[in-house]
């Protein structure tokens, strides 16, 4: 099998820097984490939030600490850190090689996509962003590394596209399209994020980032590879 991430992101309309954070990092262990957060505001002083959270959290990953405590200790110090007065969502996806699982950590109202043999489940159980109470715990759920499995993991921003004219993206309905059509991780994120952007007619109310990962047959050699585009105006 291999593991197959594909990542797009936005910023806000006429915003100069995007208040999401996105990192991909390999475990100690051996896998890879995708630390995803969105701070609280807009602009800079969203970024300088959400920042501190994914570094935070990278550096205990790469320490060997487990992803839900992790998340509690990110929390704990950004609550520290701004006495409790700022907040910001914080995703954690992992593929974990020494347990075998993928592990999908949420402190974030908004849903996960799991799809397992394009069987789709919105993991949406209540949870807190980090930062504005002590000793907040994230939602961990757990699956075995089994082929066919995806995860859909997104900031805010693409919830409230279309807002404006009373519309929004059907997250589950279009992963089961693109699914069926066995398109790849990139392709998945590119597509949310061009449907997103269609909806706000090109101009998003918000900052928008889709982050996905797949677990596939492997059809390839053994060569890990890892593409990054970002434009700079």
């Amino acid at each position: 099998m291999e593991v197959q991430i594909g990542v797009a992101k936005i910023n806000k309309y006429a915003s100069s820097e995007s208040g999401d954070s996105l990192e991909v990092v390999e475990r100690p262990g051996g896998g890879v984490s995708i630390v995803l957060a969105d701070g609280q505001r807009s602009g800079k002083s969203a970024k300088r939030i959400s920042n501190m959270v994914v570094r935070k959290v990278i550096s205990l990953l790469a320490e060997g600490v487990r992803d839900g405590a992790a998340a509690r200790a990110a929390s704990d110090y950004l609550y520290a850190e701004r006495s409790g007065k700022v907040l910001s969502t914080l995703n954690i996806i992992s593929v974990d090689l020494q347990s075998k699982t993928v592990v999908i950590t949420r402190n974030n109202p908004a849903p996960v996509l799991f799809a397992l043999n394009q069987k789709i489940r919105l993991l949406n159980d209540a949870s807190q962003e980090v930062g504005i109470y002590p000793n907040t715990r994230p939602v961990v759920f757990e699956h075995a590394m089994v082929d066919n499995l995806c995860v859909v993991a997104y900031s805010d921003g693409l919830m409230h596209a279309g807002g404006r004219k009373g519309e929004s993206l059907q997250v589950d309905l279009r992963l089961a399209k693109l699914l069926s059509e066995l398109k790849t991780s990139q392709e998945i994120a590119d597509d949310f994020l061009d449907k997103a952007l269609q909806l706000d007619d090109g101009r998003p109310g918000d900052d928008i980032s889709v982050a996905v990962l797949q677990i596939l047959p492997n059809q390839g050699d053994q060569v890990r590879r890892m593409s990054v585009r970002l434009p700079v105006s």
